[in-house]
């Protein structure tokens, strides 16, 4: 199969799902379950293409939401699988829907968990557990970063009133972004000095996400004895959260060349914009890989490529080329099932980019194409 012409031939914007690449992931994340027991939930923020739903649900235990429209997403796409959710806070008649969306309802504070109690424990066939901040993080960006000094999320120790731990039966903490077995590894020794005394009155744990466990480099089996080692030590149900790894390197964005100018350096104008196809360029930044491109510099052509909104600073990044761009080219951004779709808009009325799913044997569906009206309908 020829994957790079099928792509090509696709309409421009477009994001294109890979089934055999998210399936490939999906069988790492299903062998980690079956050699722990533990429970691998999809972060919905990351990844929330449900159409991919009855699939996923083949292989994972269900989902992980931010909210109650997430929450309302897993539980009507995922078909009978869990629905957790964790919310900074929540509004009172969010927390009435929850109630029937939920198995797992998860309290940033005690304040929050008081204000709910009375009316959680009328619901004992929920869990309902708080989520903790163990003051340990590898993250150097402070954005990503949910441990930074005067944080907003989890409790930490000197907070954590454990006379207030009825009804309470799991803790959670979530404090990685794209690492390894290893970050988790020292994560868990500073949750077990800070907050393990009290897992062993939990049934269960959960480790959040961050995870690459499905980035090539990562230790999968040093994630698996990682789980077993507090499973058996705490005699607690484990649970992760991964977003990113449901469908790390499992789709593409591809863009056609409107124009080719020079400033200093050749540009290409091309129908895709960073600020509203993929603001994590902006925003983490990070450059994203084109095929066939290098860094700048490296191959004899380089480009810097640029959105046609109004926005001065809506430049993707520089790349090179082996041969010089012509106006109607087609570029295919690699990684970009995550994040891009469930973040973008239509500022500067940008037309969305249609979603395709690039099947198993070969073929394209369209999934979702978006028009004028999903701009029009937004105000």
């Amino acid at each position: 199969m020829d994957i790079k012409n099928a792509l090509k031939a696709l309409p421009t914007p477009s994001y294109v799902i890979d089934e055999t690449a998210l399936i490939k992931n999906l069988e790492t994340l299903s062998y980690v379950e079956k050699q722990t027991g533990c429970h691998v939930l999809l972060a919905q923020k990351a990844f929330s293409a449900y159409r991919l739903y009855p699939l996923i649900s083949e292989y994972i235990s269900g989902t992980t939401a931010s909210g109650i429209f997430e929450a309302r997403l897993g539980h009507e796409e995922m078909g009978n699988k869990q629905v957790h959710v964790f919310s900074p806070a929540y509004k009172d008649q969010d927390f009435d829907e929850l109630l029937g969306l939920c198995d797992h309802i998860i309290f940033n504070s005690f304040s929050q968990w008081k204000h709910f109690r009375t009316k959680a424990l009328e619901h004992p066939e929920i869990e309902f557990g708080l989520r903790i901040n163990p003051e340990y993080s590898e993250i150097e960006t402070d954005i990503y970063n949910p441990c930074f000094t005067g944080s907003r999320l989890g409790i930490t120790l000197s907070n954590f009133e454990e006379h207030e731990l009825e009804g309470i039966s799991g803790l959670h903490f979530h404090t990685m972004c794209e690492q390894g077995a290893d970050t988790l590894e020292r994560t868990l020794e500073a949750v077990e000095q800070r907050f393990g005394k009290y897992l062993y009155n939990m049934k269960w744990i959960n480790f959040g996400g961050g995870h690459h466990i499905t980035r090539p480099d990562y230790d999968v089996e040093l994630l698996i004895k990682c789980i077993n080692r507090i499973k058996d030590k705490y005699d607690v149900q484990v649970y992760i959260e991964p977003g990113e790894a449901i469908a790390l390197n499992a789709g593409w964005l591809i863009t056609t060349v409107l124009d080719i100018t020079k400033n200093g350096i050749d540009i290409a104008i091309v129908d895709t914009s960073a600020a509203c196809h993929m603001p994590d360029v902006l925003e983490m930044p990070y450059r994203p890989m084109i095929v066939g491109s290098e860094k700048p510099g490296v191959l004899p052509f380089t480009y810097k490529l640029g959105a046609p909104t109004c926005l001065a600073g809506d430049v993707i990044g520089d790349y090179s080329f082996n041969k010089p761009l012509s106006v109607g080219d087609k570029l295919i951004f690699t990684d970009m099932a995550i994040y891009s779709m469930v973040k973008n808009n239509t500022f500067n009325g940008m037309p969305l980019p249609s979603i395709y799913l690039l099947k198993q044997d070969g073929s394209t569906e369209l999934l979702k194409e978006f028009g004028y009206e999903d701009f029009k309908s937004r105000l």
